[in-house]
């Protein structure tokens, strides 16, 4: 579902810059053509500026450290190019261009499965580059769509359930679950209704706003709504097992702020230095702790707060 709404606002944005173009070549005021062409197109880098500048603001009560500026603009020009490859083109268009990888029986396996879920406005294809780089290492994986894309979180907590019990059944091992922005949420969902942190051996939240975010207070959807600071939804889920939580924020996050939201008390939180909301789930920190937590015999690594 989410893969054709997303077609359909990319290639009518296509069609607008087009019409837009060449109405004003033809009209012989070129400059204009570019300009209005270039709005229509890039105008969603002004929105992520706009992001950046609230959380700004925001953030200066917080206690990580305050981003630079320089961190800023370079955490803004990541996102606005990561972006496109992603809104514009992974999820429009290669929703399943990576198939799901589990063994076909749960033979002793080196590794534990991985399960990949995405946030809000996102599907499966988000973690394209992620599922590539568990094949080459032979880990088994296995990603989740969240449907109704605009419900309720907790009618994810099946999809997640299911997901388990697949992921769990082929490898004969409780999995890693790693789980970006909403999907961490959908994942205590999960836990709460299926007793969750004793079926699994990590999971890995990024950019996951656990306590809310300010811009929240703007959504209208069910799972929007879930999401702002001090909703009473967030009070039902499960925090006794954040112990088996790693959990990845950033100051430089446009999404989530303030940035220490996205933390558990008594999980192991970890701040990484300039990255936005979408750049944090692409870190190679963050992909190298799956896949020590995937590994049976990895070894202890010490705490970084």
């Amino acid at each position: 579902m989410l893969a054709r709404l997303q077609r359909a606002v990319v290639l009518s944005l296509a069609v607008a810059a087009a019409v837009w173009a060449i109405a004003f070549v033809l009209a012989g005021l070129p400059l204009l053509a570019m300009i209005g062409a270039g709005a229509i197109t890039f105008g969603y880098a002004v929105v992520l500026g706009v992001e950046f500048a609230l959380m700004r603001a925001i953030n200066r009560d917080d206690p990580a450290p305050p981003a630079s500026a320089s961190q800023l603009l370079r955490a803004w020009w990541s996102e606005s190019v990561l972006a496109v490859r992603v809104f514009g083109w992974r999820q429009p268009f290669r929703a399943n261009a990576v198939a799901d990888w589990l063994p076909v029986s749960c033979n002793p396996s080196p590794r534990r499965a991985v399960l990949l879920v995405h946030g809000f406005v996102c599907n499966r294809a988000f973690w394209n580059p992620w599922m590539r780089r568990l094949r080459r290492e032979d880990v088994p994986y296995l990603a989740v769509n969240l449907e109704p894309v605009f419900g309720s979180i907790d009618d994810y907590a099946d999809i997640v359930e299911e997901a388990v019990q697949r992921s769990t059944a082929a490898t004969g091992l409780a999995p890693v679950i790693v789980a970006h922005s909403m999907g961490g949420l959908a994942v205590r969902a999960w836990s709460a209704r299926y007793s969750g942190e004793a079926r699994v051996e990590r999971i890995v939240t990024i950019g996951t706003p656990h306590r809310g975010t300010w811009l929240g207070r703007f959504a209208s959807t069910p799972n929007g709504r879930q999401m702002r600071l001090g909703a009473a939804w967030q009070g039902g889920l499960r925090s006794d097992g954040s112990t088996r939580y790693t959990c990845f924020y950033s100051h430089c996050d446009n999404i989530v702020f303030p940035c220490s939201n996205a933390t558990l008390p008594g999980a192991d939180n970890r701040h990484l230095y300039g990255r936005a909301h979408v750049e944090l789930a692409f870190q190679p920190e963050v992909i190298d702790e799956a896949l020590r937590w995937a590994s049976i015999d990895r070894a202890p690594s010490a705490r970084r707060a």
